[in-house]
């Protein structure tokens, strides 16, 4: 450990947040561990053809009745545009000063999570909640400085799969997503509170209502830790994954108090489809850039869920454009703010309430796209969409493309480029004009693992382990990242390992994570 994780560690972690999360994880570990298992054996019988998703039928009364959720804070009444990205100092300000509505600091998929990054993150985030936060780059020696007027300001914590190896209750590393909700709310939740705002959370990757459920309860702990009053803590809930889009209703109705939200989380949503129909015959996906949002499995979940969170009072989130303006290029840059300007405009249309970007220059044209649609309303809550019928056979209609030696050769360089990167610290990282991170990584090799399973003809020839080979030693070495061979090495292995395995590991963010901590020892 570094003298500054030291340093971040004592301000962050006294002898009260330690016994306050020991208390939290002895209480809710166990329960996130039976969880995850669920997950694994739900899969189990996904691929043996015994369990088929579809909408719970011991819930169609939740479904069916009328209720809505509680009422919606004032500062979160228009998100028309949100900007994500990881919870780094030079992010955050960049962020909140960057004319977005809300800034999302990620603590998930775009943060590499060394300890030093993630005690970073949260002493950042409590600076910035105090009104306090500065940076400036030792590179360039440029000053940032908070805004007059900043974003409203969201955290992402880590999902349940995932655990903190450096906070151990027991002798078992604490679950990471609730050490982040923690912290978050005790460090930075009272001076929000303050400032007329609040702990306001987005919650990654959940499957069912049952996480649902396990959320509400640890967040209400948490607020009991913290002194604060039920229902303080606010959430949105990222609907990323396959199972998940079968209880929009459930999730909702087990947060109602808290949640004002649902996200469409489109990259980890196309990722979680291959994950959990990956044994399913006939269930192959053409190349990434093909499976677009015209699709009708994605079409049909969007429309979906705006229908849903209206009709009980939530906000229905549009998804992540992940573009990086050009100055190399004026022409590709108008076409590529073309395409931005479309996909907003189809969410607009449709009836989202706002959307994400992960650049600071893509800001204008998002609140444009919007302020033209909505005039001066905040939100579109009032668009019910009740002509909406979404069927399980829409959520599960298999997309139509094509696979190509482009696509792989995409797939095989974005997963590269971007495991090195995030084994040397960094969770999100330019990729042919692209920011990528885990969740698009996980798209390139579980897409990959897929073809190579299947067979998949891939330009007239069926995808084999020496072709893949060929194509991971040729993409390697066109790395041009500022990255040690040694992480660049170690990623291609990584990744090649992950799309040969026999099985598809659950998420690459776990034996990332290993082989992070190895390196910090």
């Amino acid at each position: 450990m570094t003298r500054r994780a030291t340093d971040l560690e004592a301000a962050l972690l006294g002898e009260a947040e330690r016994a306050a999360l020991g208390r939290l994880a002895r209480r809710f570990d166990g329960l996130r561990r039976e969880l995850l298992a669920a997950r694994r054996a739900r899969q189990e019988r996904f691929d043996a053809g015994t369990e088929q998703l579809d909408f719970p039928a011991e819930t169609a009364a939740t479904r069916a009745a009328h209720w809505r959720v509680a009422p919606i804070p004032a500062d979160l009444q228009e998100r028309q545009v949100e900007i994500t990205g990881p919870a780094e100092p030079k992010m955050i300000l960049n962020a909140l000063g960057s004319g977005a509505s809300v800034f999302m600091a990620d603590f998930e998929d775009s943060l590499a999570p060394t300890w030093e990054n993630v005690l970073r993150g949260h002493a950042a985030l409590a600076e910035a909640a105090r009104g306090t936060l500065a940076f400036t780059d030792e590179n360039t020696g440029k000053k940032y400085a908070l805004p007059a007027k900043p974003a409203v300001l969201m955290a992402r914590p880590r999902g349940l799969h995932l655990e903190e190896a450096h906070f151990s209750v027991d002798g078992r590393p604490m679950g990471a997503g609730f050490f982040d909700a923690f912290l978050y709310v005790k460090h930075s939740g009272p001076a929000l509170l303050a400032k007329g705002s609040g702990p306001y959370l987005y919650l990654p990757k959940l499957e069912s209502r049952r996480e649902a459920r396990l959320w509400g309860d640890v967040l209400g702990e948490i607020e009991r830790e913290c002194g604060m009053a039920a229902g303080t803590v606010k959430v949105t809930v990222l609907i990323e994954t396959l199972p998940a889009a079968f209880e929009m209703d459930e999730i909702l109705w087990e947060l109602k108090q808290r949640i004002v939200g649902l996200n469409c989380g489109r990259w980890d949503y196309i990722f979680s489809t291959i994950k959990r129909r990956r044994r399913e015959g006939g269930f192959v996906l053409p190349d990434r850039a093909q499976i677009t949002m015209s699709q009708r499995f994605l079409r049909s979940y969007t429309q979906l869920l705006i229908a849903t969170c209206h009709r009980r009072g939530a906000f229905a989130m549009g998804g992540m454009s992940a573009f990086i303006p050009r100055k190399d290029d004026a022409a590709a840059n108008e076409r590529a703010l073309a395409a931005v300007r479309a996909d907003k405009e189809r969410e607009a249309k449709d009836g989202h309430d706002g959307t994400w970007v992960a650049h600071p220059g893509l800001v204008p044209v998002a609140r444009a796209v919007f302020r033209a649609h909505l005039g001066d309303k905040p939100n579109q809550l009032d668009v019910a969409r009740d002509d909406v019928t979404v069927t399980r056979e829409d959520l599960l209609a298999v997309p139509e493309g094509t696979r190509s030696e482009a696509g792989l050769r995409t797939n095989a360089r974005v997963g590269v480029h971007y495991l090195a990167a995030w084994l040397g610290g960094q969770g999100c990282v330019p990729i042919d004009h692209l920011m990528e991170d885990a969740a698009t990584a996980e798209i390139s090799r579980a897409q990959i693992w897929q073809w190579l399973k299947t067979g998949a003809v891939i330009d007239g020839a069926p995808l084999d382990e020496p072709r893949l080979r060929a194509v991971l030693d040729e993409e390697t070495a066109s790395v041009t990242l500022p990255l040690p061979p040694s992480d660049v090495n170690q990623a291609k292995e990584l990744f090649l390992r992950l799309c040969v395995a026999q099985e598809l590991e659950e998420f690459l963010t776990l034996p990332g994570y290993r082989a992070l901590l190895e390196k910090e020892r």
